[in-house]
């Protein structure tokens, strides 16, 4: 089977805004896709990335850093064959696990139990594979009959960790990973973050965006630092954030 790998080649990814004078959907869009407004063109375009080129395989871990609407979202959903490049190339070869929201995939009417089924489907996973992990994700998740009930009847937190239990179970060869898991209590997120560097593990190639240097110092060793839709710096995970961090972005997308 061919090394999981990513190449993405001078890619750029555009939104057109039909609507121009509506000013709110305008932010609307920014804020979804980041990047900039372009401006020569009869139809004003959102330039959610630009110009981007990277080369990612196996054992890369690599977090995405940037300010709200720099891109990072577009780039993971470029990534995951959500969106096609506008310009340039995007290849991926691999069994891709996009966890952009942990509630994508869940019926709130029906069982947590039947939930654990319908989000594996979700993620690339067969019914017997996730039929196989049931046991181990009911005693990760701690919910004990709460998983005959259905999902409505849970609170937030109960939710959270019914969907981790769910992602860190699946076994890809290309993780991409954009943080949601601020809604559990403490102590359950020590043990979650054993079962991450499980998934981490397993897994062939991860990019994660997240906004807390101690999640990605965790679970990664290299940064790419986006700014309005472009790649400003890729390398060593430390120098990375200690210049982003050490600079207040000149531009705010919104």
């Amino acid at each position: 089977m061919p090394e999981p790998r990513i190449r993405i080649d001078r890619a750029a990814v555009d939104f057109p805004i039909f609507d121009a004078k509506t000013r709110s959907l305008k932010k609307a869009v920014l804020g979804r896709a980041g990047g900039r407004i372009g401006t020569g063109s009869k139809v004003p375009i959102i330039e959610a990335l630009n110009d981007v080129t990277i080369s990612l395989q196996r054992g890369d871990r690599v977090a995405l850093v940037g300010h709200n609407g720099a891109g990072k979202s577009t780039l993971l959903r470029l990534m995951a064959g959500i969106y096609e490049p506008t310009r340039g190339r995007s290849l991926v070869h691999g069994k891709v696990a996009p966890v952009f929201d942990l509630a994508v995939g869940m019926d709130p009417e029906i069982s947590g139990f039947d939930n654990i089924i319908i989000r594996g489907l979700f993620l690339g996973m067969t019914r017997k594979q996730m039929e196989a992990r049931m046991d181990d994700i009911a005693e990760f998740t701690e919910l004990g009959d709460y998983l005959e009930m259905p999902l409505r009847a849970y609170s937030t937190g109960m939710r959270v960790r019914l969907a981790l239990g769910v992602v860190t179970s699946i076994d890809p060869e290309i993780l991409l990973l954009d943080e949601g898991i601020g809604a559990v209590d403490a102590e359950f997120l020590n043990k979650a973050r054993g079962r991450l560097h499980e998934l981490v593990a397993r897994s062939g190639i991860l990019v994660f965006a997240s906004h807390s240097d101690e999640f990605l110092a965790d679970l990664c060793d290299t940064a790419l630092w986006m700014e309005h839709g472009t790649i400003k710096e890729y390398g060593p995970l430390q120098d990375v954030l200690d210049h982003y961090k050490g600079r207040t972005p000149t531009e705010d997308s919104a």
